[in-house]
């Protein structure tokens, strides 16, 4: 198979750009939306060269992918029937609302033998990925996504709007099991979490504080590491990447090592394409996704566990309440 079959499910602010990514690369071809908004399915559709589909349940035996960017409320009911039709899925962050329907899409993606990516777009971004070759044991994380309030993504709280990203990106540097969460948050200008702040500890001894507020009247994503011989500050909007490291150099005081400065502005690449070209390469090629259904199912328990926590819902999490997946 040279090229694959495509569509979109939900062609909404974000799906839209799903499918123009679908209908510029090499690896696909770009033959459905879906939306329920029939003018909004249409323009999309005529705008990439492809065609109106009614219902996502019309795709079976159309496609071979699909791109599911819908409201998280019906991730699980649109990438499970299309899982059983053996249609490979991106779905978008989070996986799904509960982390026993996640495991259900996991376990259903292993059946059918197919390729379930979660769409944790950040792992794409230049400064992550050199952050990921650069850092090896971190002791120390603070990171801060903040954004004006915005009506777009009011299905779903703060953590699983903005943290998640963020605490998707820490698993994946830290590995390590998660010991301790103490989180806290507030309701401000909608009915759900608007900003929400979380402390967690690692097996390692690790710690990462994680900030995220969709109130804040300036946009900001940054996260600052420190391990034994390094620091690093890796502005994802700016896509720059800080680093202070010890030298084997001495400064002018006896036995304390200079610092070495190094400063990296990233290209400027387009994350969402490199997401979806990386899930067409694993279906042509039949290997892992980078961000795969256990890696969503991992962020959406910790996720979880800080909405339970600034809810009052539990004590503070312990490793018999979340495991490092």
């Amino acid at each position: 198979m040279n090229q694959l079959r495509a569509a979109v499910v939900g062609v909404g602010h974000l799906g839209k750009f799903h499918a123009q990514k679908y209908a510029a690369l090499n690896q696909t071809n770009l033959v459905f939306v879906v939306d329920p908004d029939p003018e909004r399915a249409a323009a999309v559709a005529e705008a990439n060269g492809a065609q109106v589909c009614g219902s996502h349940r019309d795709l079976i035996g159309q496609v071979d992918v699909a791109s599911v960017v819908v409201p998280t409320s019906h991730h699980y009911t649109v990438v499970r029937d299309l899982l059983e039709a053996g249609i490979h899925v991106l779905v978008e962050k989070p996986i799904t609302t509960t982390p026993t329907e996640a495991k259900h899409l996991i376990q259903l993606a292993r059946d059918q033998d197919c390729v379930l990516q979660v769409g944790h777009l950040e792992r794409f971004n230049p400064v992550m990925q050199e952050l990921a070759k650069r850092i090896q044991t971190p002791i120390f994380i603070e990171s801060h996504r903040i954004a004006p309030f915005n009506t777009r993504a009011m299905d779903v709280d703060v953590v699983l709007d903005l943290m998640i990203h963020d605490i998707d990106l820490i698993l994946d540097l830290v590995k390590s099991p998660v010991e301790r969460i103490d989180a806290s948050g507030s309701q401000v200008l909608s009915s759900a979490i608007d900003i929400a702040n979380a402390r967690v500890l690692f097996a390692n001894g690790c710690v990462a504080n994680v900030t995220a507020s969709r109130i804040s009247l300036k946009q900001e994503r940054r996260m600052r590491l420190f391990q034994s011989d390094a620091y690093f500050s890796a502005d994802m909007s700016e896509r720059r990447l800080e680093v202070r490291r010890k030298s084997n150099k001495e400064m002018m005081f006896p036995g304390i090592p200079d610092i070495e400065s190094e400063t990296l502005v990233l290209d400027n690449i387009d994350a969402l394409e490199s997401e979806i070209r990386a899930f067409a390469n694993s279906v042509l090629e039949g290997r892992p996704p980078v961000v795969s259904g256990e890696d969503g199912l991992r962020a959406l328990e910790m996720a979880t566990a800080v909405i339970a926590q600034v809810k009052k819902e539990s004590p503070p999490v312990s490793p018999t309440n979340v495991k490092l997946t």
